[in-house]
């Protein structure tokens, strides 16, 4: 059985993005982000926005979907983060 590339990029995207998911589900669960760094996630989210973009662009299925699916919780620990600077 030969394994296609496209096969192994929705299993590698899959596995992590699927590993962010319990630190930010525990992060917006407690709405503690006092132990988060601010540069760190603002960098993250970031480059998970423009990884997104990129699959876009040259039409790259696994970076697309895994990039999308982290984006939505990374925006919303991000935007917990700079609400509670204040």
């Amino acid at each position: 059985m030969q394994l296609s590339s496209e096969l192994v990029g929705y299993v590698a995207a899959g596995l992590t993005t699927v590993s962010f998911f319990p630190q930010a589900i525990k992060t917006l669960r407690s709405g503690d982000t006092k132990s988060i760094s601010l540069g760190m996630y603002g960098l993250f989210t970031s480059g998970v926005a423009l990884w997104s973009l990129y699959g876009l662009l040259v039409k790259d299925g696994p970076v697309l979907v895994a990039n999308l699916i982290t984006l939505v919780p990374a925006a919303v620990v991000l935007q917990r983060k700079i609400v509670g600077c204040r």
